[in-house]
């Protein structure tokens, strides 16, 4: 064993739908988490989830307080996807409340403040700090997402300020020099009546002035104008708002909505500006009938349907948060469009996942290449990915961190707060021979973050081949970690059915882990893994522990980021990526990396760097 010790280091579907197929969807989800473990890995074998007992009568305690989970609101968010906009689920509501009456964090306020930043306390053992989460309350789907012409990131997002579950939707804000370090903006859209939500949508910059709102008003800033469902008991609109201040205040247009199906599932638009034929697009949701409509529109006001893409790939209980964008084909000048798309419940392993079609778009048809079903990510909590606007050639997004089924529930609510965004992302795409074009994931920019100043020279190194162990102890706000292996050219006949590679992120007063490995030999050649079943703070029985997901060629890059609460995991080159939640009891402080049956000449080289808190107090 080797030593190193380092210094430091949306809204839900109807009620009629929900009774119609809620007995399928439990069927589903019982079913999808039964078969939802990874192939036999004796470390992680051990759960911490007791599938018989009633979540009601017990408790899970974290950093002194207790929070008592309703499994009725669990089933109540599983099956809807979102609480209403009055802000209720079941008992989880008062539940949350219960668990932050006895501590020290912020509780949500009574009512959304206007005018100021929300504020909160990111010095919690559960609290990220690489990744964005809500200052206080809850927080779902990424909204809005742009980078204005002086580079400054903005970010909104589906908001709760005052609960620590879905409803009473807001628009939160926040802005960002690099994706990491975000300052917190005071709420930019409020709901306009008690009954109503500001649900999911987009914002563009609109530089002409194709709108009409703008004239010379915004000189010196961008011309913002936001584009979002306003969802009430009735129906669901398309509606603008529109920014004379670059983003951080709105006025709503006094001829809302621009769009009216008289429907109560139409929602989440995304729009983006087509050059080839000057003119608006918008994709968005008939989500309970299966459908993306694709309108056009010369000046965001008045809309015209072009097409509808339906009833493709899985199609759970709902389509959700459509996003067509183009994506760079790796190594080559070829870009393709992809249409995102998200599904609640119905994921393979319950709950909420997204999934992506890879095809081309003519400014009014998009036609995938083929039927297959692309999901993005092999856990569990990843959805409602968005790409920012105005990059450039590039394709940045983000998705939120988190599944419907158990987000309304998870302990860091004893912290006055709900919910993470994943880590900002660049996609591209891989033309594999048998698997055809694949979005990649990689994080963007993650340097930005890596703190020299906690290792001396910013990184440690290891090496290890054959049957061999490293560890490294760490005192860091959170951790990158990557590992490159190479094989010798002969490696398909040497390899035997226990190589392995195994990592392992630890709490060593607890024994607490995390574990992701990957199998080279065997009949599980080819396959990644993810464990969180060693994790001690939180326990659901549709909180599944393990994850695997098996690739074609023999992977040789694995990275991760490990930020106090959420775990990402990205294999060759963010091929295939595993985005999942945990929650242990202590603070994470130790990587292990092992080989097993490794040929001769195989090696894997290790690197590890601290990454700053970007929320420092």
């Amino acid at each position: 064993m080797k030593l190193f010790t380092l210094a430091a280091l949306a809204s839900g579907a109807s009620a009629a739908v929900i009774a119609e197929r809620q007995v399928l969807i439990s069927s589903a989800i019982a079913s999808a988490t039964a078969t939802g473990a990874v192939p036999p890995v004796e470390s992680a074998s051990s759960s911490i989830i007791s599938s018989l007992e009633s979540v009601t009568g017990s408790a899970t305690t974290f950093a002194g307080s207790s929070a008592t989970a309703s499994s009725a609101s669990a089933s109540s968010a599983t099956a809807s996807g979102a609480v209403s906009a009055t802000g209720t689920a079941g008992s989880a509501s008062s539940a949350s409340a219960s668990s932050t009456a006895t501590s020290s964090y912020p509780t949500p306020p009574a009512a959304a403040p206007t005018g100021v930043a929300p504020e909160g306390d990111y010095s919690g053992p559960l609290r990220p700090q690489v990744h964005f989460s809500p200052p206080v309350g809850f927080m779902n789907d990424p909204n809005g997402l742009f980078r204005d012409s002086n580079g400054t990131w903005h970010l909104y997002y589906q908001y709760n300020p005052t609960e620590l579950v879905a409803g009473n939707q807001h628009w939160g804000h926040a802005t960002s020099p690099d994706l990491y370090t975000w300052t917190n903006q005071p709420i930019a859209l409020f709901p306009p009546s008690e009954d109503a939500g500001m649900f999911s949508g987009s914002a563009v910059l609109d530089p002409n002035n194709t709108s009409g709102f703008f004239s010379n008003a915004t000189e010196g800033v961008d011309n913002v104008v936001a584009i979002f469902t306003l969802f009430t008991p009735e129906k669901q609109t398309q509606d603008l708002a529109y920014s004379l201040d670059g983003g951080y205040t709105f006025e709503l247009y006094e001829q809302n909505p621009v769009l009216d199906l008289n429907s109560t599932q139409f929602r989440d638009p995304k729009v983006f500006w087509y050059e080839p034929d000057q003119r608006w697009v918008m994709v968005v949701a008939l989500s309970v009938e299966f459908k993306v409509q694709v309108y056009t529109s010369p000046d965001l006001k008045e809309w015209t349907l072009q097409s509808e893409f339906a009833n493709a790939g899985d199609r759970g209980l709902q389509y959700e948060c459509p996003n067509l964008y183009e994506v760079p084909v790796n190594g080559t000048d070829e870009r393709r469009w992809v249409l995102y798309l998200s599904i609640n419940p119905g994921a393979p392993l319950g709950g909420s996942v997204g999934q992506y079609f890879i095809g081309s778009f003519n400014g009014t048809h998009f036609e995938s290449d083929d039927a297959a079903v692309r999901y993005d990510g092999f856990a569990s909590d990843y959805y409602a990915e968005q790409a920012f606007y105005n990059t450039g050639d590039e394709a940045i997004a983000i998705g939120w961190a988190s599944n419907w089924k158990t987000t309304n529930l998870v302990p860091t609510g004893a912290e006055g707060w709900r919910s993470t965004m994943g880590l900002p992302r660049r996609h591209t795409l891989v033309n594999y021979t048998r698997l055809g074009y694949v979005l990649t994931s990689e994080p963007y920019q993650l340097e930005t973050v890596h703190n020299a100043s906690l290792l001396g020279n910013g990184t440690e190194t290891a090496t290890l081949s054959g049957n061999d162990s490293v560890e490294v102890d760490f005192d860091a706000p959170a951790v990158h970690f990557a590992l490159e292996v190479s094989l010798p050219d002969n490696s398909t006949s040497l390899l035997s059915d226990n190589s392995t590679l195994t990592m392992r992120l630890v709490s060593s007063s607890t024994n607490e882990s995390l574990l992701m490995g990957y199998y080279y030999g065997g009949s599980n050649a080819g396959t990644s893994w993810v464990s969180r079943a060693e994790t001690d703070g939180f326990s659901h029985p549709l909180f599944n522990e393990k994850f695997s997901h098996t690739g074609v060629d023999l992977a040789t890059r694995f990275d991760g980021v490990w930020d106090r609460s959420i775990l990402e995991f990205f294999v060759d080159n963010g091929t295939f990526h595993a985005d999942a939640t945990a929650f242990p009891t202590a603070l994470v402080d130790r990587f292990e990396v092992a080989t097993d049956g490794m040929p001769d000449g195989a090696e894997v080289t290790l690197r590890l760097w601290g990454l700053r808190s970007t929320w420092e107090q």
